[in-house]
């Protein structure tokens, strides 16, 4: 079983939304769980029909915190990529994506970056069950 998770990236010019990290300095954009999961289903309803009909045996969750020992990872994808399924693949447990509310709702100011932030973790976890590895999807803008 593979575990793959997205990060903050550091601050750069071409990505001003993005942040290493942001202290909780009591100005932590408020969003409730529900508006939050509904910003995910949206992301989820983006991708394009031809992919989300090849994804297998998956599950998205929303929890609020990751980890204790990764307070900022924003997502995190658990399980075989396609890629790595064989004849041996059945009767296993689904795959799980985990979207993480508080890290994202800590490093952006907006709603509009907490969008844009969210649809980027879910398109990255969801490469993942594709079997894409975080090189690639840095590559491609989606680290």
């Amino acid at each position: 079983m593979r575990r793959a998770g997205r990060r903050p990236l550091a601050p750069s010019p071409g990505r001003p939304t993005a942040r290493a990290s942001v202290p909780d300095n009591g100005l932590v954009l408020e969003m409730t769980r529900e508006e939050f999961e509904e910003l995910v289903a949206e992301a989820l309803d983006r991708i394009p029909p031809e992919l989300t009909r090849l994804m297998d045996n998956v599950a998205v969750f929303v929890e609020d915190e990751p980890p204790a020992d990764d307070p900022e990872l924003l997502g995190l994808y658990e399980g075989t990529p396609l890629t790595d399924r064989g004849e041996w693949y059945a009767g296993v447990l689904p795959d799980r994506i985990t979207i993480y509310r508080g890290p994202t709702l800590r490093m952006c100011g907006t709603r509009e970056e907490v969008v844009a932030e969210t649809e980027v973790t879910v398109v990255h976890e969801i490469a993942h069950h594709f079997g894409i590895d975080d090189a690639r999807l840095h590559a491609l803008g989606y680290g």
